[in-house]
């Protein structure tokens, strides 16, 4: 044992260290340390602790000193150390967060990482760090666009009222169509997934025409009604509206969500909605199709069914989207209105003074 160190093992710290050399599970650096303790206790020699354990001088030596100083506790846990690369001032960080929010030199649209790196005479994980601490990612972006609809608010109201508060004896219908939906087959057949490998797919593509879905979503119990047809004029339209008069329950009141396409609003259509009383179409504000639930129906057709499919006609093509159709309305979930309107207001008035003050 080294000069000046006594170790004086308790028959309690004997006990812990003995069951810490038989547990299974504890870290083997903790088992070599207790066993070192447990030597030294029992007399052995530096050099024999040395070859037992299979450690150099120093590293006994030292969880000797840290034992006699510590205690147990003291073996479970290690120093930390300083880092032999000096930490960033804090100028540094400010110079690339300065740098992120300005352009970037030359053509390219967004910094990345290596560029800034270089720019900023750091390493590249050095800027990654500095953009997490500060919530900085250049490499992405998120789309926007801000209704200009004059009644926007009274729009937006009148919708969500609607979800949230359907009136009484009534059906709240979301309706929209999904248009040039392409059947699209691939050149070569793909590769199913297997362990350690993804499915393949080819990327390009043969086109066997395309198909317009209509559909309208059911806010109330989350059922879909929907009907392929090749084109979406106002002629499809009002033959969907037909099928939806024919399904819906006789004598109920029918209020139909849409947005301002230009179908919707066709002389014809409007003829129609005249004679059918029952009905009152709601629009949503312009550029505002997120308001529109069944667009929610949509999106999960398409990553469910659609972006894999392969489809060797339109008639395939349709015959999937109306299995998926009744599948769907198998075992539907009604639409549930979680956002609040007036933060959305809130969130649309502040875009517009963005906007302003950027002009």
């Amino acid at each position: 044992m080294r000069t000046g160190i006594s170790l004086t093992v308790s028959p309690i710290d004997r006990q812990r260290l003995t069951a810490l050399l038989r547990d299974r599970n504890a870290p083997q650096k903790h088992v070599w340390r207790a066993e070192i303790v447990l030597l030294s206790d029992d007399g052995v020699g530096t050099v024999e602790i040395m070859r037992q354990t299979g450690k150099s001088k120093t590293c006994v030596w030292r969880w000797q000193e840290r034992f006699a100083a510590e205690g147990f506790e003291g073996l479970l846990r290690d120093k930390t150390r300083p880092s032999r690369i000096a930490p960033l001032g804090p100028e540094v960080a400010e110079r690339v967060v300065a740098l992120t929010l300005a352009d970037p030199p030359g053509e390219t649209t967004h910094w990345t990482a290596d560029m800034m790196a270089t720019a900023a005479g750091i390493s590249a994980s050095a800027v990654r760090r500095i953009w997490k601490t500060h919530g900085l990612q250049p490499n992405r972006w998120r789309q926007f666009k801000l209704s200009n609809d004059p009644k926007f608010v009274d729009k937006l109201r009148d919708v969500v009222g609607l979800y949230v508060d359907p009136p009484a004896h009534a059906i709240v219908l979301s309706v929209d169509e999904k248009s040039q939906i392409q059947a699209l087959d691939r050149t070569q057949p793909g590769l199913p997934m297997k362990k350690g490998r993804l499915g393949t797919m080819t990327h390009d593509y043969k086109r066997h025409g395309t198909t317009t879905l209509f559909a309208a979503l059911n806010v109330l119990d989350g059922t879909v009604i929907g009907k392929n047809m090749q084109r979406h004029r106002h002629q499809e339209f009002i033959r969907f509206l037909n099928a939806i008069e024919a399904q819906v329950p006789a004598g109920k009141a029918v209020h139909v969500i849409l947005d301002n396409y230009a179908v919707h609003k066709h002389p014809k259509v409007r003829a129609w909605l005249d004679r059918h009383q029952r009905f009152t179409f709601h629009f949503t504000p312009t550029s505002c199709s997120w308001l529109n639930a069944v667009e929610g129906f949509f999106a999960k057709l398409s990553k469910r069914r659609l972006k894999r499919g392969v489809f060797h006609s339109v008639v395939d093509l349709q015959a999937a989207i109306n299995r998926f159709l009744a599948e769907h309305n198998q075992k539907p979930k009604p639409f549930t209105w979680a956002a609040d309107p007036d933060k959305i207001i809130a969130a649309v008035k502040r875009g517009h003074q963005a906007l302003d003050s950027i002009h």
